[in-house]
Protein backbone atom coordinates (compact mmCIF):
# COMPACT_ATOMS: atom_id res chain seq x y z
CA UNK A 1 0.00 0.00 0.00
CA UNK A 2 1.18 3.58 -1.00
CA UNK A 3 2.01 5.38 2.62
CA UNK A 4 -0.72 8.06 1.46
CA UNK A 5 -3.39 5.80 1.71
CA UNK A 6 -1.71 3.78 4.36
CA UNK A 7 -1.12 7.04 6.93
CA UNK A 8 -4.80 8.33 6.04
CA UNK A 9 -6.33 4.66 7.19
CA UNK A 10 -4.74 4.93 10.24
CA UNK A 11 -6.08 8.38 10.63
CA UNK A 12 -9.14 7.03 10.05
CA UNK A 13 -8.81 4.52 12.53
CA UNK A 14 -7.16 6.78 15.08
CA UNK A 15 -10.24 9.25 14.32
CA UNK A 16 -7.75 11.99 14.43
CA UNK A 17 -7.28 14.65 11.41
CA UNK A 18 -4.01 14.59 9.90
CA UNK A 19 -1.41 17.77 9.74
CA UNK A 20 0.87 18.07 6.65
CA UNK A 21 3.44 20.85 6.56
CA UNK A 22 5.25 22.25 3.81
CA UNK A 23 8.79 23.09 4.10
CA UNK A 24 11.50 24.01 0.51
CA UNK A 25 13.79 22.07 0.03
CA UNK A 26 17.36 23.92 0.55
CA UNK A 27 15.86 26.77 2.80
CA UNK A 28 17.12 27.91 5.24
CA UNK A 29 20.26 25.41 4.44
CA UNK A 30 20.35 22.56 2.07
CA UNK A 31 22.50 20.08 4.85
CA UNK A 32 19.60 20.72 7.37
CA UNK A 33 16.84 19.86 4.52
CA UNK A 34 16.32 16.07 5.94
CA UNK A 35 16.99 16.88 9.73
CA UNK A 36 13.89 19.10 9.56
CA UNK A 37 11.71 16.93 7.79
CA UNK A 38 12.80 14.72 11.25
CA UNK A 39 11.97 17.23 13.61
CA UNK A 40 8.39 17.70 11.74
CA UNK A 41 7.84 13.70 11.98
CA UNK A 42 9.11 13.80 15.68
CA UNK A 43 6.66 17.10 16.87
CA UNK A 44 3.57 15.15 15.45
CA UNK A 45 3.57 15.85 11.05
CA UNK A 46 1.96 13.11 9.40
CA UNK A 47 2.92 13.97 6.37
CA UNK A 48 5.06 16.25 4.45
CA UNK A 49 5.26 18.31 1.59
CA UNK A 50 8.56 18.46 0.50
CA UNK A 51 8.94 21.62 -2.14
CA UNK A 52 11.36 21.87 -5.56
CA UNK A 53 12.81 25.30 -5.65
CA UNK A 54 11.42 27.06 -8.70
CA UNK A 55 12.34 30.41 -9.89
CA UNK A 56 8.82 31.32 -10.60
CA UNK A 57 6.04 30.30 -8.01
CA UNK A 58 3.21 31.36 -9.49
CA UNK A 59 0.60 29.71 -6.38
CA UNK A 60 3.19 31.08 -3.40
CA UNK A 61 3.33 34.59 -1.80
CA UNK A 62 6.26 36.27 -0.64
CA UNK A 63 7.42 33.58 2.26
CA UNK A 64 7.41 30.71 -0.12
CA UNK A 65 8.72 32.95 -2.92
CA UNK A 66 11.57 34.06 -0.84
CA UNK A 67 12.25 30.56 0.41
CA UNK A 68 13.00 29.38 -3.48
CA UNK A 69 15.12 32.43 -3.80
CA UNK A 70 17.44 31.18 -0.94
CA UNK A 71 17.06 27.68 -2.19
CA UNK A 72 17.70 27.91 -5.38
CA UNK A 73 21.04 31.25 -4.72
CA UNK A 74 22.59 27.90 -2.70
CA UNK A 75 22.49 26.09 -6.18
CA UNK A 76 19.68 23.66 -4.81
CA UNK A 77 17.77 21.92 -7.80
CA UNK A 78 15.60 18.71 -8.22
CA UNK A 79 18.92 16.20 -7.59
CA UNK A 80 19.38 17.82 -3.98
CA UNK A 81 16.02 17.35 -3.38
CA UNK A 82 16.25 13.99 -3.94
CA UNK A 83 19.06 13.54 -1.81
CA UNK A 84 17.65 14.95 0.75
CA UNK A 85 14.81 12.77 0.63
CA UNK A 86 16.80 9.68 0.82
CA UNK A 87 18.87 11.21 3.40
CA UNK A 88 15.48 11.49 5.29
CA UNK A 89 14.62 7.60 4.32
CA UNK A 90 17.31 6.43 5.87
CA UNK A 91 15.75 6.93 9.31
CA UNK A 92 12.73 7.42 8.36
CA UNK A 93 10.11 4.69 5.78
CA UNK A 94 6.98 5.22 7.26
CA UNK A 95 5.91 9.03 6.30
CA UNK A 96 4.45 9.55 3.36
CA UNK A 97 6.34 12.56 1.42
CA UNK A 98 4.57 14.57 -1.11
CA UNK A 99 7.36 16.36 -4.08
CA UNK A 100 5.41 20.01 -4.84
CA UNK A 101 6.37 22.43 -7.28
CA UNK A 102 5.87 22.85 -11.25
CA UNK A 103 6.74 21.24 -14.23
CA UNK A 104 9.56 23.32 -16.04
CA UNK A 105 12.61 21.92 -13.63
CA UNK A 106 11.23 18.56 -14.43
CA UNK A 107 10.70 18.52 -17.84
CA UNK A 108 14.37 19.76 -17.71
CA UNK A 109 15.45 17.08 -15.75
CA UNK A 110 13.05 14.50 -17.92
CA UNK A 111 9.49 13.78 -16.64
CA UNK A 112 9.98 10.10 -16.76
CA UNK A 113 13.64 9.68 -15.26
CA UNK A 114 12.20 12.23 -12.78
CA UNK A 115 9.15 10.06 -11.86
CA UNK A 116 11.32 6.84 -11.98
CA UNK A 117 14.31 9.19 -9.22
CA UNK A 118 11.52 10.11 -7.23
CA UNK A 119 10.48 6.93 -6.59
CA UNK A 120 13.58 5.59 -5.97
CA UNK A 121 14.51 8.37 -4.03
CA UNK A 122 11.16 7.41 -1.35
CA UNK A 123 8.90 9.82 -2.91
CA UNK A 124 4.99 8.92 -2.59
CA UNK A 125 2.79 11.08 -4.63
CA UNK A 126 3.74 14.49 -6.85
CA UNK A 127 1.68 17.85 -6.74
CA UNK A 128 2.63 19.86 -9.73
CA UNK A 129 0.87 23.43 -8.99
CA UNK A 130 0.90 23.74 -13.04
CA UNK A 131 -0.55 20.12 -14.40
CA UNK A 132 -4.09 20.26 -14.02
CA UNK A 133 -6.09 17.00 -14.84
CA UNK A 134 -6.55 17.83 -18.47
CA UNK A 135 -2.62 17.40 -19.21
CA UNK A 136 -1.89 15.22 -16.32
CA UNK A 137 -3.36 11.87 -18.59
CA UNK A 138 0.22 11.76 -19.95
CA UNK A 139 2.04 11.13 -16.69
CA UNK A 140 -0.96 8.71 -14.76
CA UNK A 141 0.36 5.26 -16.12
CA UNK A 142 3.90 6.00 -15.35
CA UNK A 143 3.09 7.37 -11.83
CA UNK A 144 0.75 3.87 -11.69
CA UNK A 145 3.65 1.98 -12.27
CA UNK A 146 5.78 3.65 -9.87
CA UNK A 147 2.96 3.98 -7.17
CA UNK A 148 3.12 7.86 -7.05
CA UNK A 149 -0.19 9.38 -6.15
CA UNK A 150 -0.60 12.70 -8.21
CA UNK A 151 -2.44 15.16 -5.84
CA UNK A 152 -4.80 17.41 -7.33
CA UNK A 153 -5.81 20.85 -6.51
CA UNK A 154 -9.48 22.27 -5.58
CA UNK A 155 -10.25 25.81 -5.09
CA UNK A 156 -13.25 27.79 -4.40
CA UNK A 157 -13.36 28.97 -8.41
CA UNK A 158 -13.39 25.34 -9.13
CA UNK A 159 -16.58 24.63 -11.33
CA UNK A 160 -19.01 22.00 -9.86
CA UNK A 161 -18.89 19.74 -12.93
CA UNK A 162 -14.68 20.10 -12.98
CA UNK A 163 -14.79 19.58 -9.15
CA UNK A 164 -16.75 16.37 -9.91
CA UNK A 165 -13.67 15.27 -12.79
CA UNK A 166 -10.98 15.85 -10.35
CA UNK A 167 -12.83 14.04 -7.15
CA UNK A 168 -13.42 11.15 -10.27
CA UNK A 169 -9.49 10.59 -10.58
CA UNK A 170 -8.41 11.93 -7.26
CA UNK A 171 -5.75 9.58 -5.67
CA UNK A 172 -4.05 9.92 -2.53
CA UNK A 173 -5.56 13.18 -0.87
CA UNK A 174 -7.38 16.23 -2.60
CA UNK A 175 -5.79 19.47 -1.44
CA UNK A 176 -8.62 21.81 -1.09
CA UNK A 177 -7.49 25.53 -1.20
CA UNK A 178 -9.39 27.50 1.64
CA UNK A 179 -9.11 30.96 -0.37
CA UNK A 180 -8.67 32.82 -4.11
CA UNK A 181 -5.62 34.21 -3.48
CA UNK A 182 -1.57 32.60 -3.33
CA UNK A 183 -0.31 31.22 -0.22
CA UNK A 184 0.32 33.03 2.95
CA UNK A 185 -2.15 35.89 1.89
CA UNK A 186 -5.50 36.70 2.71
CA UNK A 187 -7.85 35.67 5.80
CA UNK A 188 -9.01 32.23 6.50
CA UNK A 189 -13.02 32.75 5.28
CA UNK A 190 -13.94 29.90 7.67
CA UNK A 191 -17.83 29.69 7.10
CA UNK A 192 -17.11 29.55 2.77
CA UNK A 193 -14.31 26.25 3.60
CA UNK A 194 -16.58 24.86 5.41
CA UNK A 195 -19.54 24.61 2.67
CA UNK A 196 -17.29 23.66 0.30
CA UNK A 197 -15.59 20.71 2.47
CA UNK A 198 -18.94 19.03 3.51
CA UNK A 199 -20.04 19.55 -0.60
CA UNK A 200 -16.29 18.41 -1.62
CA UNK A 201 -16.59 15.25 0.80
CA UNK A 202 -20.05 14.17 -0.29
CA UNK A 203 -18.76 13.65 -3.81
CA UNK A 204 -15.93 11.54 -3.11
CA UNK A 205 -14.54 9.17 -0.67
CA UNK A 206 -10.72 10.19 -1.31
CA UNK A 207 -9.14 11.97 2.02
CA UNK A 208 -9.25 15.99 1.69
CA UNK A 209 -6.88 18.11 3.13
CA UNK A 210 -7.08 21.89 3.39
CA UNK A 211 -4.68 24.31 2.77
CA UNK A 212 -3.89 28.36 2.49
CA UNK A 213 -4.56 30.84 5.42
CA UNK A 214 -4.27 28.09 8.62
CA UNK A 215 -1.90 30.23 10.66
CA UNK A 216 -2.12 28.91 14.12
CA UNK A 217 -3.69 26.60 16.70
CA UNK A 218 -7.41 28.19 16.41
CA UNK A 219 -7.87 28.05 12.49
CA UNK A 220 -6.34 24.57 12.19
CA UNK A 221 -9.07 23.15 14.98
CA UNK A 222 -11.58 25.18 13.10
CA UNK A 223 -11.21 23.34 9.76
CA UNK A 224 -9.75 19.93 11.66
CA UNK A 225 -12.76 19.07 13.04
CA UNK A 226 -13.97 18.62 9.06
CA UNK A 227 -11.30 17.46 6.92
CA UNK A 228 -9.64 14.58 6.99
CA UNK A 229 -6.10 16.51 7.11
CA UNK A 230 -4.54 20.24 7.58
CA UNK A 231 -2.05 21.78 5.64
CA UNK A 232 0.21 24.34 7.28
CA UNK A 233 3.08 25.79 4.96
CA UNK A 234 3.91 29.46 4.89
CA UNK A 235 3.64 30.26 8.66
CA UNK A 236 5.89 27.51 9.48
CA UNK A 237 8.33 28.91 7.10
CA UNK A 238 8.79 32.43 8.99
CA UNK A 239 9.84 30.58 11.74
CA UNK A 240 12.53 28.15 10.22
CA UNK A 241 14.02 31.13 7.93
CA UNK A 242 16.28 32.43 10.82
CA UNK A 243 17.64 28.70 11.81
CA UNK A 244 21.14 27.80 11.01
CA UNK A 245 21.41 24.85 12.96
CA UNK A 246 19.91 21.56 13.59
CA UNK A 247 18.86 22.55 17.42
CA UNK A 248 17.30 25.62 16.41
CA UNK A 249 15.40 24.43 13.90
CA UNK A 250 14.23 21.55 15.77
CA UNK A 251 13.00 23.67 18.46
CA UNK A 252 11.47 26.46 16.41
CA UNK A 253 9.82 23.29 14.98
CA UNK A 254 8.47 22.03 18.12
CA UNK A 255 7.63 25.61 19.56
CA UNK A 256 4.94 25.96 16.56
CA UNK A 257 3.76 23.10 16.18
CA UNK A 258 3.14 21.87 19.83
CA UNK A 259 -0.06 24.03 19.85
CA UNK A 260 -1.53 22.71 16.88
CA UNK A 261 -1.00 19.08 16.95
CA UNK A 262 -3.00 19.62 20.55
CA UNK A 263 -5.76 21.37 18.86
CA UNK A 264 -5.77 18.74 16.28
CA UNK A 265 -5.83 16.01 19.00
CA UNK A 266 -9.21 18.07 20.66
CA UNK A 267 -10.58 18.29 17.07
CA UNK A 268 -13.03 15.80 16.82
CA UNK A 269 -13.87 15.27 20.67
Amino acid sequence: MNRIDARFSALREQQRTGLITFLTAGDPDPALTPVAMAALVEHGVDLIELGMPFSDPMADGPVIQQANERALAKGVGLKHVLDALRQFRVGDTATPVILMGYLNPIERYGTNQFIADAAAAGADGLLLVDCPIEESAGYRPLLDAHDLKQIHLIAPTTPAERRLRIAAQASGFIYYVSFKGITGAGHLEQDSALKAIAEIKSETSVPLAVGFGIKDASSAKALGEHADAIVIGSALIERMAPCSDAAALSAAIGGFLQPIRKALSSARD
